[in-house]
């Protein structure tokens, strides 16, 4: 399941060295506006001790980890709805990405450039969220011209889209971002219209304040808003050290978090195969079923589904072996409508 989260905020705030620890793929993260131009992509490890106790337990020659996808976005700026600076650009980049993380400056450097010279965390949150609530009134602006035409020649469904599109335009125009709007009318109805929209925020929205103190109090704005807090240039050191290096100097990074909460919020979750060959973390929508799941590891797999063995990943952990939880009556079968919870251990029978 390829989902990607673009990392996007202002100018020279930290978002490609960040990437860059993230991925440890060296990319261009000199001290100027717009040094990232177009996207870099990385993939990086879900990080899950699960993998390896599984992997020991069945004495696995290969451990293959969960990934999530990052993507490095060129810096936004003010009047990015209406093309200045790299606008246009960075508007394109991250229609195309699933969920957005915001990298907000925290801390204070007079040696690197802030693009309004001043460092206001809840300003920059704002700056970067107008425009792309502007761009989305753009686009719900734009619907609502074509919907207007269709309820004149009574199109079927017309009527109730143009009432989803105010109902998003009143949320739009007081600044709130379009995932925070709950429309009115059937529920998978108006997900799927809202889906079709493609705005920018009605994506999910995850902040790293990059504070050179991790621990600082947080104004209670900026508390309330789902974050992580990272000292991105510690970030970025850790990055050349070894883990026997960092360990003695008592430096732990916490990119883990980050990850895990990306992945999170998008609704993912995570069931493992395990076994001689290999084991393996397989990324699924929270909520899938069985067959569903299957179709992570192969078309076939939801297509010619018959039942899944399905075991906890702890009950698994504690019996000591699958034959064991099968005796213990942890192991158990499972149909086509088991939804599939994160931390199962599956054998899909086909």
């Amino acid at each position: 399941m390829a989902l990607k989260a673009g990392i996007v905020g202002l100018p020279n705030v930290g978002k490609s060295t960040l990437f860059s620890a993230l991925t440890k793929k060296q990319v261009d993260i000199n001290n100027y506006p717009f040094c990232t131009i177009e996207p870099n992509v990385g993939v990086v490890e879900v990080p899950d001790a699960r993998l390896a106790a599984l992997s020991a337990l069945s004495g696995s020659k290969k451990l293959i980890p969960a990934v999530f996808e990052f993507v490095d976005i060129a810096g936004l700026v003010k009047g990015a709805s209406e093309g200045e600076g790299l606008g246009n650009k960075f508007l394109a980049n991250i229609r195309e990405v699933d969920a957005i993380v915001q990298v907000v400056r925290v801390f204070e450097n007079g040696n690197i450039i802030h693009v309004h010279n001043r460092v206001d965390p809840k300003e920059d949150i704002d700056i970067v969220n107008t425009e792309l609530v502007l761009a989305d009134l753009e686009t719900v602006i734009r619907r609502k011209e074509k919907t207007v035409k269709d309820v004149r020649a009574r199109a079927k469904g017309a009527e109730q889209e143009m009432k989803w599109l105010e109902e998003i335009e009143s949320v739009l125009e007081v600044g709130r971002l379009a995932n925070t709007v709950a429309l009115s009318g059937d529920a998978e109805e108006s997900g799927r219209f809202m889906k079709g929209l493609s705005l920018l925020t009605a994506k999910p929205f995850l902040y790293v304040y990059n504070m050179s103190d991790t621990d600082a109090a947080l104004p209670a704005e900026l508390a309330a808003l789902p974050h992580v807090r990272l000292d991105i240039k510690l970030e970025e050191e850790l990055g050349t050290m070894t883990a026997e290096e960092a360990a003695e100097l008592g430096m732990v990074s916490r990119l883990g978090e980050l990850i895990r909460e990306a992945y999170s919020l998008l609704g993912l979750e995570t069931f493992f195969t395990t076994g001689e060959v290999e084991t393996r973390a397989w990324t699924i929508r929270q909520g899938s079923t069985a067959p569903q799941a299957g179709a992570a590891i192969h078309g076939d797999f939801e297509e010619k589904f018959i039942r899944a063995e399905v075991v906890g990943y702890e009950a698994l952990i504690a019996a000591g072996s699958w034959a064991a939880a099968r005796e213990e009556g942890t192991l158990r079968l499972e149909g086509k409508d088991y939804v599939v919870a994160d931390g199962d251990v599956i054998v899909f029978k086909i």
